[in-house]
């Protein structure tokens, strides 16, 4: 099972914003589901624009999150951060000098409690970089096994609202919308922090990704670049790592000598060339391997799909 509570808060006194809303609602609705519009999460969406959101129910909401031994429990939140001399918190609107909203050594504390196999704290605030970092007493990271942290920036950094949404939350729903999915299909935390700090390159604001896993998880999940059964076959048509498949003429559909059975594999070589996995040897594009009867190879990412498929793990 695999649950989300999700936070949008806009309404904060005489500090309002104006995205969060749209952060939240727009995060929920999309790991709802997968894109083939199979059950993903069961999300809980809070917002201030729907009911009173206060410390008390909110720390509440956190609490039955992470209750119980799910598969995964993530929590988003997108709204004011605060950090001071005690460190950081999530902003409520009920907040007050010295009392602003919920510790986030507390939401670390409940997650750490926590019996679910994947814990995933994503946070689209200022200073939420402050969250999960090092204890100064031992000198040794607080994250527990299988929880991953995704922050929208560094402790001492503030995070952007631009067009209706914080820059973080949108590069995040077009990452899970496809953009950050691997060949088969899978958007996990890792590929989102990756696709997210590439995009805020030219941004003053930093994402942060702390992780204590043995296995990323997917997040949500998308039609693959390519087939599943394409990709089975490359331990077939390689069946060694470093093997280099012979093609000629005959591979190629418009030659009088064109095989059906030729003509098949060679689409599906050109398939995996086109995502990474498999480059020409001596020549610049497949076909001319083919016309010259030259021949192709793995390169590093397609050994390491080579080896889930000869494990039978694709």
């Amino acid at each position: 099972m695999k649950k989300a509570l999700v936070v949008g808060i806009n309404g904060y006194g005489t500090s309002p914003l104006s995205g969060c809303i749209n952060d939240a609602t727009s995060f929920g609705n999309l790991i709802e589901t997968n894109q083939d519009g199979a059950a993903n999460f069961a999300v809980k969406i809070i917002t201030d624009d729907k009911e009173t959101v206060t410390k008390g129910g909110l720390k509440k909401a956190i609490s039955e999150l992470f209750n119980g031994a799910n598969d995964t429990a993530l929590l988003f939140f997108s709204g004011h951060g605060f950090s001071n001399e005690f460190g950081g918190c999530i902003v409520t609107p009920d907040y007050s000098s010295y009392d602003e909203g919920i510790s986030m050594d507390d939401i670390l504390k409940i997650a750490i409690k926590s019996k679910a196999r994947n814990k995933i704290i994503i946070l689209d605030c200022c200073h939420s970089g402050i969250f999960g970092e090092v204890d100064d007493t031992s000198g040794k990271s607080i994250i527990s096994e299988g929880m991953t942290i995704l922050t929208a920036c560094r402790n001492d950094e503030s995070a952007i609202e631009i067009n209706g949404h914080g820059i973080f939350t949108s590069l995040l729903l077009e990452g899970l919308s496809g953009g950050a999915a691997d060949v088969i299909g899978k958007i996990t935390p890792g590929s989102l922090y990756s696709y997210i700090d590439k995009a805020l390159g030219p941004w003053e604001q930093r994402p942060i990704f702390k992780t204590n896993i043995s296995r990323f998880t997917s997040i949500r999940d998308v039609q693959p670049r390519v087939k599943i059964n394409v990709l089975r076959n490359i331990s077939i048509y390689f069946p060694s790592a470093n093997y280099q498949f012979q093609l000629d003429p005959s591979y190629e559909y418009t030659q009088d000598c064109a095989k059906p059975e030729n003509v098949k594999v060679f689409k599906e070589l050109q398939q995996l060339q086109s995502i990474g996995l498999v480059v020409p040897v001596d020549e610049e594009y497949m076909y001319l391997v083919a016309m010259n009867s030259k021949k192709c190879r793995l390169t590093a990412v397609g050994h390491l799909y080579w080896k889930l498929s000869r494990e039978k793990k694709i």
